[in-house]
C-alpha cells in the first residue's frame, strides 16, 4: 500500500490545481449596477437615474427544506430573482417585493418574490430619442401582471 500513496497524492494535487480553472471560466459579466449589500443587480426600488426598457415580469419562489429550516434570507431570495432576470437577458431586476413564507401541500414553506426585469438603454438609443419605461409600483402589483413571468422576450 505504501507505493500507492505518491500516486494518490499526485492525483489529488492535479485535481486541486485543475479545479480553480473551471471556476475562473464561469460567467464573469460585469453588471452595470449592483446592489452592494446583496452582490446582484436586484433592488427593492425603482431606478430613476438611468433610462430603461422593461424586459418583463419576474416571479421566483424559494422553498424551505423542512418545516424546521430557517426562513430564506433576503440575499437568497434576491439571488433566485436574479437567476430568473439573467435568463431574460436583463441588466437588473427592480421593485422586488416578497412576503413571509407559506406552507402548502407541496412545500414546508415557500417565499414568493415579484419584480420587473429591465434593460438599460444604450447611449445610441438615448441619442436616437428612445424613451424609457417606468415599472409599476409594488403596491399596484396584480396577479394578471405576472401571468407571463420569466419569459424571455422575442
Amino acid at each position: 500500500m505504501l507505493r500507492f500513496k505518491p500516486l494518490t497524492a499526485a492525483f489529488l494535487g492535479a485535481a486541486l490545481i485543475a479545479q480553480p480553472v473551471g471556476v475562473l471560466a464561469k460567467d464573469d459579466k460585469e453588471f452595470v449596477v449592483v446592489n452592494e449589500e446583496m452582490g446582484v443587480p436586484v433592488f427593492p426600488y425603482d431606478i430613476t437615474d438611468k433610462p430603461y426598457k422593461i424586459v418583463g415580469p419576474v416571479k421566483a419562489g424559494v422553498r424551505k427544506a423542512t418545516i424546521f429550516s430557517k426562513e430564506p434570507s433576503q440575499k437568497k431570495i434576491y439571488k433566485e430573482v436574479w437567476e430568473r432576470g439573467r435568463k431574460m437577458d436583463a441588466d437588473a431586476v427592480i421593485n422586488v417585493t416578497y412576503g413571509d413564507s407559506h406552507i402548502s401541500a407541496f412545500s414546508w414553506g415557500k417565499t414568493n418574490a415579484l419584480g420587473f426585469a429591465i434593460r438599460f438603454l444604450t447611449d445610441e438609443e438615448i441619442a436616437a430619442g428612445v424613451t424609457g419605461d417606468t415599472a409599476p409600483d409594488p403596491a399596484n402589483y396584480t396577479e394578471e401582471m405576472f401571468k407571463s413571468a420569466n419569459k424571455k422576450p422575442k
